[in-house]
This record gives structure tokens, sequence and C-alpha cells, in this order.
């Protein structure tokens, strides 16, 4: 069986040398690239080189060479199959193994050879762009106003995209080339020709390059206050903006100087602290920190420092940057959260304090340990016992994500002080809380019943069985079913197998993704609430939320196909696959029943973010009633969250999910 050599492209830009030879081999940092003594001869003074910009090593003394791949062949053994399926396993990838096909092997040469003309006509997009630029005093004069200098122009491939609809056609002969709109350059509408128009229009532009120095998309800011007042590519075959970062070919050498990378929040940032003394910036492209984010920035330095507003958006920020960066957080690596003051900007902050007055404030950065146990004990009162619960619950997945070493050692030591507990009964705790009796961490609780909308009654495993939950007792109506037949094909029910044969039932954050991604129109109906509920919840769940969003904010509604393409490579990916792989998301023929089907999915998603706002409500009591006594307004919170609760555990009932 031959395994496609797009995917083995895709495995090996995805793995970090560094980080799987740093298994077997001891590193140091040594210049641009990693150091060690050799595993494949004996040898005293180190002369293996690893690099993380090639994804390569070399031994200066034997002559040994080659990828991840090969290292794993090479020093465990391996044939070349088992290497790559070992690899695969270790960044959650499915191996597509086929018998490759002329046919096969040709469309995959053709689309390496469509992306590499892809960079191709966005590098002459962008060389315009330059050009154009000088002929604008507007944009020359916004530049000028934000202190960047010509040389920094230069460095950085500042441009300028003029006002008029098709300013490309001037610089592309062919205006109707399909890879003028492939590549994000020109919008097309349905009607042809007609409808073709330039993406970037009247904006100072800055080009988007990936590690090899390649142009593969733009960001555009408005010089008025038009909105979006930015603009980014497309997603595209050779853009992912989940993956890349702005800056970071620019900041290589920058980040061996400084020894670390700040990452900020846009290009401006990025061109005004390298103009200030800081080119070790990056900047991630409207979007979220993702795993992707961190693991592309550990492979150029040990050290990363996020810098966010002070407010509360720039928390949440942040917290999504602590997860993302959690499973990267090894024992020889550096992570610290900087908030700047309300009033500043990194550039900002710098023209008025000065140069080493940041560079001071960096250093003082919050780490990655403090800035954990300050998400974990939000809301937390450690007078009470009620609140130190609490915090053990918050921490727990926090703690759990960490990988094996002696910074997780120290944080369970730290966070069974703060909890009260000795830590190898904080240790038990949270391992047989990782292992629940029946499948979920969010595993929905049964229902009330009758007229009593008091605490739900749970379930034991062996009363849930395949089509979800358990029958209502007699003379109750039927409970909700998460994952049932009715959601799956025929005679499944969609959920993986569990213990002895059975199919598991899906957690409720499961049902929310399987709902809303064969309903994407669903997502606009929702309430805000329910948005910053999805999307808070812990990934991959709501970093596949997050995902959504973003998608529906620059490309509007989309079926389920669009988003799997869009999904291609993305971290949710095998989460969105998994939940939808069983799903009959093609509507009936008939239109009175796709109707019907759509008004009961419509009902069982909003069903399922009752039962996930009343958790998240009851969390709420739990931290407020802790304040009671210390803060006079607590009981009245307390109150009011319990009227939500009895609401919502009421419109429950009459929707017929008791």
């Amino acid at each position: 069986m031959a395994i496609p050599q797009s995917f083995i492209q895709e495995l090996i830009a995805r793995a970090d040398i560094v980080e799987i030879v740093g298994r077997y081999v001891q590193l140091k940092k040594g210049g641009a690239n990693f150091m060690g003594l050799c595993p494949f001869h004996g040898e005293k003074s180190p002369s293996f080189s690893v690099s993380p910009t090639k994804q390569f090593y070399h031994c200066f003394g034997c002559g040994a060479h080659g990828n991840a791949i090969g290292f794993l062949m090479e020093h465990g053994g391996m044939g070349f199959v088992e290497a790559v399926h070992d690899l695969a396993g270790q960044y959650g990838l499915q191996v597509p193994e086929d018998d490759a096909s002329p046919a096969e092997r040709a469309r995959a040469a053709s689309q390496r050879e469509k992306q590499a003309t892809l960079t191709d006509v966005l590098e002459k997009a962008g060389e315009a762009y330059r050009k154009l630029l000088r002929q604008s005093p507007r944009a020359i004069e916004y530049f000028k106003g934000r202190g960047v200098s010509g040389e920094t122009a230069k460095a950085f491939g500042l441009g300028y995209a003029p006002e008029g609809w098709r300013t490309l056609a001037g610089i592309f002969p062919d205006y109707a080339d399909p890879l003028l709109a492939e590549s994000g350059l020109v919008i097309t509408g349905e009607d042809g020709e007609d409808k073709r128009y330039d993406r970037f229009r009247d904006r100072v532009m800055f080009p988007i390059r990936n590690v090899k120095g390649e142009c593969i998309g733009f960001g555009g800011r408005v010089l008025g206050d038009e909105k979006p007042k930015y603009l980014n590519s497309p997603e595209t075959p050779v853009f992912s903006k989940g993956q890349e970062l702005y800056g970071l070919f620019e900041a290589r050498s920058a980040l061996r100087d400084k020894g670390y990378v700040l990452v900020t929040e846009g290009y401006m940032d990025v061109v005004a602290l390298a103009q200030l003394g800081f080119p070790n910036a990056v900047a991630t492209l409207g979007t979220a920190c993702t795993a992707d984010h961190v693991r592309k920035m550990f492979r150029f330095t040990d050290a990363v420092v996020f810098s966010f507003d002070g407010d509360a958006a720039g928390r949440r920020a942040a917290r999504k940057a602590l997860e993302a960066t959690l499973p990267f957080a090894t024992d020889t690596r550096s992570a610290k959260f900087l908030f700047l003051p309300a009033e500043h900007d990194p550039d900002s902050f710098i023209r008025e304090h000065g140069e080493a007055a940041f560079a001071r404030f960096v250093s003082e950065a919050t780490p990655l340990s403090r800035f954990m146990v300050e998400v974990a004990r939000e809301g937390c009162d450690l007078d009470t016992a009620e609140g130190r619960a609490l915090l053990a619950s918050h921490a727990r997945p926090l703690w759990s994500a960490l990988p094996a070493g002696a910074l997780k050692h120290q944080m369970l030591a730290e966070f069974a002080e703060l909890i009260q507990l000795d830590s190898r009964e904080l240790s038990g705790l949270w391992e047989s809380a990782a292992a629940p009796r029946y499948p979920g961490r969010n595993a929905p609780p049964a229902p009330p019943r009758g007229d009593d909308p008091g605490p739900y009654e749970e379930m034991p495993w062996d009363a849930r069985e395949h089509e979800g939950w358990s029958p209502a007792p007699s003379g109750g109506q039927r409970r909700f079913e998460p994952g049932g037949k009715r959601f799956g094909r025929k005679g499944q029910s969609g959920a993986p197998p569990g213990p002895r044969g059975r199919v598991q039932p899906l957690s409720r954050a499961d049902v929310a993704v399987r709902l809303l991604l064969s309903n994407p129109a669903e997502w606009e109906a929702l309430s805000h609430e329910q948005h910053e509920l999805l999307c808070a919840l812990p990934a991959p769940h709501g970093q596949l939320f997050g995902w959504l969003e973003s998608q529906v904010h620059e490309h509007g509604l989309q079926p389920w196909a669009a988003l799997r393409e869009g999904l291609r490579g993305h971290e949710c990916e095998a989460l969105a696959q998994r939940l939808m792989a069983d799903a009959a998301v093609d509507r009936p023929d008939d239109e009175a029943a796709a109707r019907d089907t759509q008004a009961e999915q419509r009902a069982e998603l909003h069903n399922v973010l009752d039962f996930m706002l009343d958790e998240a409500l009851k969390a709420q009591q739990t931290a407020t009633l802790a304040q009671v006594g210390s803060d006079p307004q607590a009981l009245e919170r307390y109150k009011a969250l319990e009227q939500r609760r009895v609401a919502l555990r009421l419109r429950l009932r009459r929707s017929g999910t008791d």
C-alpha cells in the first residue's frame, strides 16, 4: 500500500524535528540550530546539528542526515511505513494508504505545481503593490505617521492597493485567470467576468510570508474609517491563517539574538516594534493563538512572550493562548504573558517610556505557571471548602494538558497546597475524574422528571445503551437522546464504540458540534450568550466553535461540504470528521419532511445549549455562594442565578426532554 506523497509532505511540515530528536538526544541551542552528540556514532564533542527552520538533521562527523521520518527509521530501526505511522500518531493524523495510480500521482504533482504557481502570482502582486506605494502620498504619509522608515518598509515589503476596482487588470494580462481568484486576490461573482473585482482596494498592504520567505497572502488596512479595518486573504491552498504567523520570516535572526519571540495582535504592532528595537515580534492573523502557532514558534526559540491588552478581551485571548501553549510547556521551554496598561499598545508604550522600559516590562511578564494559577482560581474563594473544590475543578484540565516533567509535578504541588490536599490525594482525585463511570467529560445527566425542577438524576453507565439515554420511568415522557439513532445512519448511533462493544453516548459539546455543522445557518440564530458559551468550551470543542464563528464572519454561511474543506489540516479536523462521519446531513427529498427535520434538529440544538447553560450557571452559583458573607451583593446574585436555572429547567420540561 502506498502512502500519498502529499500526506508525507504535510506530515514533515507539521513535525517538530527538534522535539522528536530531543527525546533521544540531549540538544543545546547553538546559533540558529541545536547541537548534540550524534546518536549514530561515538563522539565526545557535539557535531550533530538539528535545524528547526529546515526541519533537517546532519552530522558533520559521520554524515548522517535526514528529516523526522528518516531519524525515526535510522534511530528506531523502523521501516518507512512504520515510521510514517509512528510520526502521524504523535500528531493525531490518520495515514491515508492507497494504491496510488498514475492518475493520482499526477494529481499530487499538479497540486504541488499549483501551490508554486499561486506563490508566484502573489509575489507578482506584492511587487506591484510595493511600486504603487511610492505613487501614493496618502499611503506614504500613513506609514510616516506611524514612524515607519523606508528601510523597515522595504524589509517587510509594505505596499499599497489603490482605490480602483480592477487595478490588478493592469498587472496581470489575463484578469480572468482562475489563479487570481484562487490566490484570493480577486473576488468573482456567479455571473462571470463582469463580477470580477480586486479584493484589496485603497488599503496599505502587508505581505504574509511563510518561513521560506514565499508570499502566501496579504493583510490590508484601510486608510480611513471604513470597515473592516483589516482585511486578510482568504484560506487558499498555500495560506491558512490558523497556522501562519505574520513577521516570523522577518524575525528569524532576531529570535536568535533576543532569545525569545514576542507575540502581538496586529501587523502594525510587528512593524512598529521592529522599528523601535524589537524585531523579534510576530502576530497572529486576526485569529486566536492556536496549537499550530505555538508549535511553529517553539521551532525557532525556547521562549515565547504573549502580549495582550489588559482589558477583559485581552484576558480572554490570553486564556486561549494559555490553553494552546500548555501541551508544549516542557521543562526546557518558557512562556510568559504580558498585559499592557489599558491606554497603551506596544508601539505607544515604547514611544512614551523607551525601549529599556519595555524590555524590563517584558522580563517581568507573568510566567505560564503563575498565569495558570490565576486562571484556575478565578472566582474561587479559597477561604471556603467550596471555593477550594471549585479551584480543583478549574485546575484539573489545565494541569492535565501539561506534558510530563518537573513543571507538571511542581504545579501539582502548588495546586495541592492551595486546595489544601496532599499531592497524592489530588493526583488520585484528578486521575479518577479523568475516567468517569460513563464516557464524555460533559456527558449530560438525566433531565428533571415530573414537576420537580430540582437536581438532575445521574444514571449508571449500564443504563445508558447505544441509543443514548435510557427510557423515562413509566408515565414520563421520553428523554433527550444525544447521538441517538435519529441522527445517525440507519441502525447506528454515530457515537464511538464503548465498553463491551456498546456505543458511547456523545457529550453535549459533541452533539452541539454535530448539529451546528449539519445546520450551519443555526449559528447566526444563536444569541450572544450562546456564542460565548460555546467558544469558551475547553479545547478542542471551543476551538472548533471559534473557528466556525470566524468562518461565518469571513465567508458567510457554508454547507458542511465546504466547511469540511476549510478544516483540512486544522487541529480540530479530527473531531469534526469523527462526529460527522455517521451523521445524516443530507436533507430529505420531500420539502415538508426537510422542514420537519430541520425544525427537530433546531429544537434539539437549543435543548442541548440549555443544558450546557444550566451547567455554567450552576458553576457560577457555586462560586457566588462562596462569596456570601464577604460580599453583600453575593446572595442577590445567587438568587438571580437560581431564578435563571429554574426558568431553564421549566423550559426543558415544556419542550418534552424530561
